[in-house]
């Protein structure tokens, strides 16, 4: 009896000394409550008092991260892990949550819905916590806690505004899909668990356990598991939603879903793929042919199917399935330790999809659609617009003087190095492949300025429309003006993320 209340003191003791290090989720955590107390009592009196609490709620969780700088430390029996990545990871998903924040309510304010909006914004932060977690932790069991917090939230965001049936296909579609992945990987975990009766990926004895496992069921095991990070990241073969749902949902969740989700995965990913490639386990190098055939397929996929597209949200999903094959390349270089370049390719992902989807938002407010057909001739009507959103594209695809061009660059630097050093195969087909779908990427990305400037207009019907000037509009140029300036002066990224 002695010895029991010794351990529960202890433990007691170790959680609150741990608390500390999760001060900015329980910040996010607050501003979510505050954010649905505010849609339930003051949205009434003041209709944007949710987005105006919601928008506090991020900005205090970023402050209180700012305490973070510098720390390295575990917690909760080593739950949890703060060090430089969950750092600036973290800093990158809260910055993408706050400008998604203000994608919603601008979409909202246009559409005058009437649900109360402070429901999505509270459901927003929630998925911003569980984005949170995954970057701080190497248990198995947290991860997949806080992918469930964020799918659940996204299958509500993606089915809130469902207005006709393309949008509640692309509800029920994202749901059903999700949730089959989430079985699959949960059964997986639950394998794990019985071979090695440890749930941390980064503990000596998880990777000792694994040794002793049967190959072949655990190399089964780890392929469902790899079903549940691949939904969120949508590599391929678990790319299949993302087009239909990017298409159907409204485009402030599809901007969501491309950003804020695949940084958090990826994040996770890295720290999974960082604690097997340094130990002799098989699988580690399993992992690391599995990261290049994956990168490669999704990469020539996302690629290809995309060049097909005339509209931009689907255009825009396959561009993301592409992107995620650079992600998974960025990986390799992580593992090796080279976690700036990482960083920095995320940070530069993120800012190109928020500046594409702006300029897709706006577009589609003001013409109703989403298809290059609608916008023929619209570059002399709308100039400052396209000519941005042309710029976004050629960063998209990796063409100085943009940042995108910098970030690929810093990617296949990394890879060549590798090359280098091992004269591995593998690695020179990652780098064949990643320059000849950035050729390819062109092709469709090109669409934007070919339909806007370089093709007449047949009907002149809806000339007389144009955009408004909106927040959205303000951000997609501002974006834009940044993607220029790491383009051109890398070094002001490189020392923040450094």
């Amino acid at each position: 009896m002695e010895e029991f209340v010794t351990t529960i003191s202890t433990r007691i003791d170790e959680i609150l000394n741990s608390i500390p290090l999760l001060k900015v989720e329980l910040a996010l955590a607050i501003g979510f409550l505050f954010t649905l107390f505010s849609s339930l009592l003051f949205d009434r009196f003041f209709k944007h008092a949710s987005f105006v609490v919601s928008c506090l709620g991020i900005l205090t969780a970023f402050v209180v991260l700012l305490g973070q700088y510098g720390i390295t430390a575990t917690g909760f029996s080593g739950l949890l892990l703060i060090d430089s990545l969950a750092f600036y990871s973290r800093g990158i998903i809260l910055f993408t949550l706050l400008v998604a924040n203000v994608f919603l309510w601008q979409e909202i304010v246009d559409l005058k819905k009437e649900k109360r909006a402070g429901d999505l914004y509270s459901v927003l932060m929630a998925s911003g916590v569980g984005l949170l977690v995954l970057t701080v932790t190497t248990h198995w069991l947290l991860a997949f806690i806080a992918i469930e917090m964020v799918s659940i939230c996204s299958y509500i965001m993606v089915g809130y505004f469902s207005a006709n049936n393309k949008q509640a296909e692309a509800a029920v579609k994202y749901a059903l899909f999700g949730s089959a992945c989430s079985a699959v990987m949960l059964y997986g975990l639950s394998l794990i668990y019985g071979f090695t009766g440890n749930l941390d990926f980064a503990q000596q004895s998880h990777l000792q356990g694994l040794m002793t496992a049967p190959n072949a069921m655990l190399s089964i095991s780890f392929l469902f598991v790899f079903t549940g990070i691949g939904f969120k990241l949508s590599f391929v073969p678990f790319h299949l939603w993302a087009p239909d749902v990017y298409q159907g949902a409204p485009t402030s969740v599809t901007t969501y879903l491309a950003t804020v989700p695949k940084v958090a995965a990826i994040i996770l990913f890295a720290r999974l793929y960082a604690s097997w490639s340094s130990t002799g386990f098989y699988f580690s190098e399993l992992t690391y042919y599995f990261l290049c055939v994956v990168a490669i397929l999704t990469m020539l996929v996302g690629n290809l199917v995309a060049l097909r597209q005339t509209d931009l949200k689907r255009m825009m999903a396959y561009s993301s399935v592409g992107h995620t094959g650079f992600l998974l390349m960025a990986l390799i270089g992580y593992g090796k330790g080279q976690q700036d370049v990482l960083l920095f390719y995320i940070l530069m992902y993120s800012l190109m999809n928020l500046a594409a989807f702006a300029f897709i938002a706006v577009l589609e407010k003001a013409y109703g659609d989403t298809n290059l057909e609608t916008y023929r001739g619209k570059g002399f009507l709308l100039p400052v617009l396209f000519t941005c959103f042309s710029i976004t594209g050629i960063s998209l695809i990796g063409l100085p003087p943009t940042a995108g061009f910098v970030a690929k660059l810093l990617v296949f630097s990394d890879v060549f190095g590798g090359y280098q050093n091992s004269s591995d195969p593998a690695l020179l087909w990652l780098l064949i492949v990643g320059a000849l779908t950035s050729v390819i990427s062109l092709f469709y990305y090109f669409k934007i300025p070919l339909y806007a400037f370089l093709r007449t207009k047949r009907s002149p019907e809806k000339e007389q429309n144009r955009p408004v000037l909106s927040i959205l509009y303000v951000i997609g140029i501002g974006l834009t003006i940044l993607l220029l300036v790491f383009g051109l002066f890398p070094s002001l990224a490189w020392a923040i993320l450094s």
